[in-house]
């Protein structure tokens, strides 16, 4: 698994995702999802390049089975945060019944995070 291109092709995806829904919101003048507009540009776009940009430019980061947790536990987490939260957020879904599972999938990311805490201090 090329954990560079993985990152790098999800928040490419991301991306395309957060543009489109930020010409509908605009384009239909509810803001009312701003804040999953937000979470979808900068826990999806903006930290997959990122990281996809760190694991392609430094040597022997993208090493080992560390990075390939990283990487499921952030797309897990981050597609599980982001629906959680439109779903929430457009009232499709309680507050009551999907909140209880936020900690869990934010503790995915935080884990993640670590991970890549961790090959950073290892390896850059």
């Amino acid at each position: 698994m090329n954990i560079s291109r993985g990152f790098l092709v999800m928040g490419a995806a991301y991306l395309v995702v957060g543009i489109v829904m930020g010409a509908y919101m605009g384009g239909s003048g509810d803001h009312s999802l701003a804040p999953v507009h937000a979470h979808i540009n900068l826990l999806g776009f903006a930290l997959m390049t990122v990281f996809g940009l760190g694991y392609r430019l430094v040597p022997g980061l993208a090493e080992g089975t560390l990075p390939k947790a990283h990487f499921w536990l952030h797309q897990v987490g981050a597609f599980g945060l982001l629906l959680g939260l439109f779903l929430m957020m457009s009232e499709r879904v309680a507050a009551e019944s999907i909140g209880p599972v936020f900690p869990v999938l934010e503790g995915a990311i935080l884990i993640g995070a670590l991970l890549w805490l961790l090959g950073v201090l290892r390896r850059a």
